[in-house]
């Protein structure tokens, strides 16, 4: 019986489960063709239908992270100083999903840190919450919540605080579960609420 293009986007979606359950496990210094193909229990030869190169199979596994990280549930709600930190605690690993999420991005970094081309789409992601994360520290600050200053500076230092603190949990969970990451968070909100005017 003839393949349907069905049965082939049916594949494709067993074979980015599969590459997301090696990430998962792995992270991106695991993910082989050999690892994919057994946790699918299929040869490498049906891979490379779909993954010629290694190169291949790490652009579709980079692709996989960003449409999943994208889709990823977070929190919603609140304006001013409550939508900040609602979108910062959307960053941090405080669900399993979150915290598998997080895992495979920060074992993208050494991935990013060897391609430019990688290197540049990760920059991009970043850039664009951090943008994203500016306009919502500028509406905090238009509501008094926030002290004046410039919104973008103050979206790269939550950033950078936030993103620290995701790295910190997942290498010692126990000295940063969920409820002392978001303890921290507010701590850090609270001081940066109250910086002089």
């Amino acid at each position: 019986m003839p393949r349907t293009k069905g049965d082939h986007e049916a594949r494709r979606r067993d074979v980015s489960e599969a590459v997301w359950r090696v990430l998962a496990a792995h992270g991106f210094g695991g993910l082989t063709l050999r690892a994919v193909a057994a946790e699918l229990d299929a040869t490498t030869g049906l891979l490379t239908h779909y993954f010629p190169a290694k190169r291949d199979l790490l652009a579709h596994a980079l692709d996989l992270l960003e449409q999943r990280t994208s889709s990823r549930p977070r929190p919603t709600g609140g304006d001013g100083l409550s939508a900040v930190r609602t979108a910062l605690l959307g960053i941090l690993p405080l669900t399993a999903e979150a915290t598998v999420s997080n895992r495979i991005w920060v074992s993208s970094w050494d991935t990013a840190l060897a391609d430019p081309a990688v290197s540049a789409n990760h920059a991009r992601m970043y850039a664009q919450s951090r943008d994203r994360l500016r306009d919502l520290v500028a509406a905090a600050q238009q509501l008094g919540e926030l002290p004046a200053g410039d919104p973008a500076r103050i979206a790269e230092g939550a950033q950078s605080f936030v993103l620290g603190l995701v790295v910190q949990a997942l290498l010692n969970p126990t000295a940063f579960p969920p409820d002392r990451q978001a303890e921290l968070l507010d701590d850090y909100l609270a001081a940066l609420a109250s910086a002089p005017r």
